[in-house]
């Protein structure tokens, strides 16, 4: 489930987004949607994981994200929607590559987890269908 926050990038645009940590209180992931300039939409997730340390990464990995379909979050893991493989909380920007979700830079400061927007658009890579690949 997504949150209600879409963000768009606009000419004076911010250069970075910020959260407030105790959002993330709950352990539950909340996903977000960052909709560029080209109307691409990137999603990503963030996470306090069990062992208190937030975590983010794009609602993709390197292997399944040209179905587009993402992860959801079953007790402390993140599952794959199209394979069904499971990531502990735990794991989020530490492990990568294959069927991990892929990392989103954080930087955590003053009560406050900020992303830059640069960031974010890295990871445009797994949200563009137009190149035939869904």
């Amino acid at each position: 489930m997504f949150t209600n926050l879409e963000i768009s990038q606009a000419a004076d645009s911010p250069k970075e987004i910020t959260y407030p940590v105790k959002l993330f209180e709950d352990g539950q992931a909340k996903f977000f949607q960052y909709k560029t300039a080209n109307n691409l939409t990137i999603r990503y997730f963030l996470i306090k994981s069990a062992d208190g340390l937030m975590r983010a990464a794009f609602d993709a990995c390197d292997v399944c994200w040209p179905e587009g379909k993402g992860y959801y979050q079953k007790g402390d893991f993140m599952v794959c929607r199209n394979c069904g493989r499971r990531f502990a909380s735990i794991l989020i920007n530490e492990a990568q590559g294959g069927c991990n979700p892929a990392p989103l830079k954080r930087e955590i400061k003053g009560g406050k987890v900020i992303i830059k927007i640069k960031d974010i658009l890295a990871g445009a890579q797994y949200f563009n269908f137009r190149e035939g690949k869904r």
